[in-house]
């Protein structure tokens, strides 16, 4: 995580993305800014999320954490935004996010959010494959398929005595990994499987929509074959041996027949995008670069497909080896490559930061951001290095940039507590504090610091009735336990 000694990609949830989040910025520009939308804004996009936080209740859940990274969600944006364009929908109103899982899987929890575990990507052969994965989720959306299953997780939490709570736990709130907390999802949990579950119908729906999405883009819809390949066969083996992209999307011979059909009466000619070929390895590289171990990374440098994607998995695998040096060696060729990348810039300041250098981080941050202004993780990462220099007030201003960007990124709240905490405003600190904790659905924590922040803040001011509310839903779940 940035900021922290250990080298690794941000491991955090956010819920500050989507269709939702746009709606909410209004509120927030309606406030005045400076701060972040109030809670009761931020509770009703986290009731979007009822579908995770259904997931986290199941008894038998194995936790898993959302992966967050300025260049892997760029890379899968290029990679998206076609797909979702021809789908009818964009990346504005729907969000590319991966989980940290080892198992196959891809789905939708809502209508504005498409998670993939990191273990689908780091399988699949090339782009074209994984568009095909976003097509097909994209058509369970488009085709109504989250709205008839959200009836149905209500009726499965009903019946399992299960209720909501208020958010998805938001990782990397500590600054560590294994304090990071995310999605929990069990791949044996009857609760998870009602609720993720599609029915081979919607997947014959989902089928045909996706092929049509892909035709109407230009992606050769081969991608989605070699898909169905990876799964076929276990069909027959017992649910405990099935990926749970299985699970969850029923693959039967028959219906890989029929998706057979769909591409040969496409009659779309085999071919490859150069440039979302060149993202796909990207996100590829640097996802198994940090989740796997460096000797292996290093010896696999030539499967990288691009000279400066090569380098950047190097830097990643010098710096998980603590060889500061050898990192900063290979991500300046990565840069020599791509001077006007800001993702490069960005990793060059995340190893400059967690070798100790953070003056010399911020100024590598401050390129990144002047090449990507409107990044939040970037703005994030800027900030993180200004606090770590001793460069109070412009951090201060940095991360206010930051959470206006991305309003509901934890680690952001955590780092702008900090902030106003050295400028002594101890309200506005105990104010991103609460607002922290009720993103995290710590809600007894979350009403300390909002009345420690009512106590301090102007009566009646924007942040004051942010903490008020804070303290009001804090409230609330304490009448409900």
């Amino acid at each position: 995580m940035k900021g922290s000694t250990a080298p690794r990609l941000e491991f955090r949830m956010s819920l500050s993305h989507g269709g939702s989040a746009h709606r909410l910025r209004a509120e927030y520009e309606a406030s005045g800014g400076g701060s972040m939308p109030g809670p009761r804004a931020a509770l009703r996009l986290i009731t979007t999320l009822c579908a995770l936080a259904f997931l986290l209740a199941a008894p038998a859940a194995r936790a898993a954490t959302l992966l967050r990274d300025a260049d892997l969600e760029h890379a899968l944006t290029e990679i998206a935004a076609p797909v979702l364009r021809a789908a009818g929908l964009s990346h504005g109103q729907v969000d590319v996010l991966v989980i940290k899982d080892d198992r196959m899987n891809a789905f939708v929890a809502d209508s504005t959010r498409i998670f993939i575990n990191s273990g689908l990507i780091l399988k699949l052969p090339n782009a074209k494959s994984l568009q095909a994965v976003i097509a097909h989720e994209a058509a369970h959306i488009t085709g109504g398929h989250i709205t008839r299953r959200m009836d149905n997780m209500r009726a499965a939490r009903n019946a399992a005595g299960l209720g909501l709570v208020l958010a998805a736990a938001a990782g990397a709130a500590t600054g560590r990994a294994d304090a990071a907390a995310g999605l929990a999802i069990g791949a044996q949990s009857t609760a998870m499987r009602s609720f993720l579950g599609h029915s081979r119908a919607e997947e014959s729906s989902a089928d045909i929509a996706s092929i049509r999405t892909l035709v109407q883009a230009g992606i050769d819809p081969r991608g989605a074959l070699q898909v169905q390949e990876i799964f076929l066969g276990q069909e027959a083996l017992n649910v405990g041996r099935q990926d749970p992209y299985m699970q969850s999307h029923p693959l039967t011979r028959d219906r890989f027949r029929a998706t057979q059909g769909l591409v040969a009466a496409a009659k779309v000619p085999e071919r490859n995008d150069p440039n979302t070929d060149y993202w796909f390895l990207r996100a590829r590289g640097k996802l198994s670069a940090f989740l796997r171990a460096p000797g292996w990374t290093l010896g696999r440098l030539g499967d990288s497909g691009s000279r400066d994607i090569a380098l950047m998995r190097e830097a990643v695998a010098r710096h998980r080896q603590t060889d500061l040096p050898g990192a900063l060696k290979a991500i300046d060729g990565a840069l020599a490559l791509r001077p006007k990348d800001p993702y490069y810039h960005d990793l060059k300041g995340q190893i400059l930061l967690e070798g100790r250098r953070p003056a010399d981080s911020a100024r590598v941050y401050a390129q990144a951001r002047d090449l990507a202004p409107r990044n939040p993780q970037v703005l994030g990462g800027l900030g993180r290095a200004q606090l770590a220099s001793g460069q109070f007030a412009a951090a201060l201003a940095t991360l206010e940039e930051a959470r206006g960007r991305d309003w509901a990124d934890p680690r952001i709240l955590r780092d702008l507590s900090v902030a106003y905490a050295r400028a002594g405003n101890n309200g506005m600190a105990s104010e991103a504090t609460a607002q922290r904790y009720a993103l995290e659905g710590r809600m007894q924590d979350a009403g300390i610091h909002a009345k420690r922040a009512v106590d301090l803040l102007p009566r009646g001011s924007a942040p004051w009735n942010r903490a008020q509310d804070v303290l009001d839903a804090s409230e609330r779940a304490a009448r409900k336990r």
